[in-house]
């Protein structure tokens, strides 16, 4: 059982729990406890790291740096790009590139590897470090390889959390990393944290998906640790091994929470004895009296296998709950897509019933989340003996880097799982984002990875296709295939889960790793391929804005792979222009030509042509601003386009989710709220406004032109409210934006256009 209070509350010895109430100070009386609140805030583990980071002197205020930055293949080729336009000469930290989200389907012919290449040579000129196709995932190699007890790490993917080896690990989008390559902060202010309090053991069969399942599925929708920090302690953390600790950890980020923090043990300590990093472990812990903002309480005893149906990892079940009612939980799935697709594509899943039995097409165990040593070895115990069938059902296997692998292979569970017609492949994330085992249209696959979003599979809804994913454990999943495809909780398993002893093999990276020790080398020349562009020149905010709302998007939430769908189109990552072209494409595939249309009308400005002899449309709309605003002039109005949506930025940091839009002409966004914080940082840092409306109805609708007035006297004395008009039928209708909390560095960023306008300013 997972519950949260609805109160803050003290903690007392890493154990007590006194909610902040009215009997709270008699309690902590009684305990001989007389800190205050605020002392109290200074006690948790997230609070002493952020205090060591911190450069403000203002703790309300946080002025981050990191210690370690990490990118993979989709996002380093932008960040180094945007860096070198502002005059990087060298990383002054150490800078991993990952490159395990190669495309290894994907068109473009030489694109993949030529990114490989300009991350290899832009390793050795800036003194970074270069992991290989196929060797790790960039989570566990950070894990490997970076993590430190009270060490902070920033890297441009959303599931850059190390929380459980005692790091503070927080993904953002590219613009975040460039900050730190140029000496720059990551500017915040000081997050609530809240406790992840752990009591029990897991029963058999239960793994560490399941668990992080539960929480996603009590917390999400409240926004209970939205932006926050989750801290997990209590008694229950001991008696998870170090792999169950970093299973639960790496899916915080589909809480939507900032970061998370674990306490650490001799557990933890083994983990770095073993990868022979002993001397980067330290003992974290709250204080004796540690104050939280809030507590969320996970009774391990209690939790079964479960799984998240599509198209959210927070929609949680039981998967014996699935088994009794699937009629009515696969209809309500059919009710979700219809939300995201309407009538664009055929979707049932009500032919997975068969016999009273629900039956899935694939599944897969990869990446970050599912492809650690323990899960695998799990899997194999529970296939054992069995085989998966000569049918539909297919089952893979990606260890999370070539060092697990090698263990698989000799301690014989890799042998195991080949026998029962399993798959294993080498370490990739594909399958997390849509570029690997895209499974058949209409298919069912559950997978131990961390997403399930709409096309996440690889499914294009353009093209007719549609797939859907459920979220699940390592166990669950192979006593499914063990069951042929029928879906089964691994509780059900009665055999026995060994315990294998893990020996990394630290040659491997030895003998295939680049690694600069920090040492850059000015001589080398960066390999640059016919696809990488650098990006195109970008303006300065305009006096006034006169905007076209080219998408409307009423989804309860839009994800960033629905804004820039993943997959094959990653294959134009270094391509600012190239990949622009799959924006929205799966959710509005209108908006592109809308986008373009507006953006040739700015285009016709910059050239002073005059507003008269633009787009009739255009025209006419800035007639009617004239009546009232007779100073309107080309030199002083800028023209772009904005979309609304109710709550986007949901999932991944690809900073492409803004970018692209920005260089399509977008010169802000409209929304109820956003999703995360890293999605509303990539628009500021890509010079974007991110404004936010109140309320359901809306003032306008798709294709209406919008005029705001004095948009950049606004920003720079912090206006909270703006005035803005819908422009239509001839005349201006006043309604009302807010722009929210910003730092006066993200102000100016916006004013200058974009992050590389402000830092070449600077």
């Amino acid at each position: 059982m997972v519950t949260t209070l609805d109160k803050g509350c003290y903690l007392l010895n890493g154990t007590t729990i006194v909610p902040d109430d009215a009997e709270a100070s008699a309690v902590l009386g009684s305990h001989g406890v007389n800190t205050s609140r605020e002392e109290a805030k200074e006690n948790t583990i997230a609070y002493g790291i952020l205090k060591a980071h911190n450069t403000s002197g203002n703790m309300d205020k946080l002025c981050v740096k990191f210690d370690k930055l990490t990118s993979h293949d989709i996002t380093y080729v932008g960040i180094i790009q945007t860096a070198r336009a502002s005059g990087l000469e060298k990383f002054p930290i150490p800078y991993v590139l990952t490159n395990c989200h190669n495309s290894l389907c994907a068109v473009g012919g030489t694109i993949n590897e030529d990114d490989h290449m300009f991350g290899l040579t832009a390793a050795q000129k800036y003194g970074g470090i270069y992991v290989p196709p196929h060797q790790a995932v960039i989570h566990q190699f950070a894990r490997e390889m970076l993590a430190t007890s009270g060490g902070m790490i920033l890297g441009s993917d959303s599931h850059t959390r190390y929380g459980a080896l005692g790091t503070m690990a927080i993904g953002e989008g590219g613009p975040e990393l460039v900050k730190q390559l140029l000496g720059q902060t990551y500017d915040v202010d000081m997050p609530g944290v809240v406790a992840i309090y752990l009591e029990g053991a897991p029963k058999k069969g239960v793994g560490p998906q399941d668990v992080a399942l539960a929480i996603i599925g009590k917390v999400f929708g409240s926004g209970y640790v939205k932006n926050k920090v989750m801290e997990f302690v209590g008694p229950g953390v001991k008696n998870l091994s170090a792999d169950f600790r970093i299973g639960v950890d790496v899916m915080t980020t589909e809480t939507t929470c900032l970061s998370s923090i674990w306490q650490t043990d001799d557990t933890i300590k083994e983990f770095y004895d073993i990868h022979g990093r002993v001397g980067d472990y330290k003992e974290l812990k709250p204080g004796d009296v540690a104050y939280y903002d809030g507590l969320v309480k996970v009774d391990l005893d209690t939790l079964n296998p479960m799984i998240a149906m599509p198209f959210h990892p927070s929609n949680v079940y039981e998967i014996a709950e699935v088994n009794r009612n699937a009629a009515d939980i696969l209809a309500d799935v059919e009710k979700r897509a219809k939300v995201s697709f309407g009538d664009k594509v055929e979707f049932s899943l009500q032919n997975k019933l068969r016999d009273g039995k629900f039956y899935v097409d694939q599944g897969i165990i990869a990446g970050c989340a599912g492809g650690g040593f323990e899960n695998i070895c799990a899997a194999a115990d529970i296939l054992k003996g069995h085989f998966i069938g000569n049918d539909r059902f297919t089952l893979s296997v990606y260890p999370a880097s070539t060092p697990i692998f090698m263990e698989v292979v000799k301690n014989g569970t890799a042998a195991t799982i080949l026998e029962t017609g399993a798959i294993l492949k080498t370490a990739f994330c594909g399958p997390c984002f849509g570029a690997g085992d895209t499974p058949a249209n209409n298919a069912f696959s559950i997978r131990h990875s961390t997403r399930n979003f709409p096309n996440r599979e690889g499914s294009k809804v353009q093209n007719g296709q549609v797939a859907s994913v459920a979220l699940m454990d390592a166990r669950s999943i192979a006593a499914t295939a063990a069951n042929q495809g029928v879906l089964t909780p691994a509780t059900e398993f009665d055999g026995e889960l060994n315990k294998y002893k893990y020996h990394f093999d630290s040659e491997i990276y030895k003998n295939r790793v680049f690694d600069s020790h920090g040492k850059a080398d000015p001589s080398v020349e960066l390999q640059l391929g016919p696809n990488i562009k650098d990006w195109p020149k970008m303006v300065a905010l305009t006096d006034n804005l006169l905007l076209r709302v080219v998408s409307e998007i009423h989804d309860p939430v839009t994800t960033t792979d629905e804004l820039i769908p993943s997959g094959e189109t990653s294959s134009y990552r270094s391509n600012p222009l190239g990949l622009a072209e799959f924006t929205l494409s799966r959710k509005d595939p209108e908006y592109v030509g809308r986008a373009k249309a507006v953006y040739a009308q700015e285009i016709k400005r910059r050239d002073d042509v005059p507003f008269n002899e633009m787009d009739p449309e255009l025209a006419e709309a800035i007639k009617t601003v004239l009546k009232d605003y007779p100073e309107v002039t080309s030199h002083n109005t800028g023209i772009g386009s904005t979309i609304f949506a109710v709550k986007p930025g949901d999932g991944s940091a690809r900073e492409q989710a803004a970018s692209c839009q920005k260089v399509l002409g977008g010169w802000a966004n409209i929304a109820n709220e956003y999703a995360t914080k890293r999605y509303r940082s990539n628009l500021i840092n890509w010079g974007m406004l991110p404004f936010i409306i109140d309320g359901e109805e809306l003032p306008f609708k798709n294709l209406d032109y919008i005029f705001i007035p004095g948009i950049t006297a606004a920003v720079k004395e912090k206006a909270e409210n703006i005035k803005a008009y819908v422009v239509k039928g001839g005349a201006l209708k006043e309604f009302n934006l807010k722009l929210g909390s910003l730092t006066d560095d993200e102000r100016q960023i916006i004013l200058d256009g974009c992050l590389i306008n402000f830092n070449r300013v600077k």
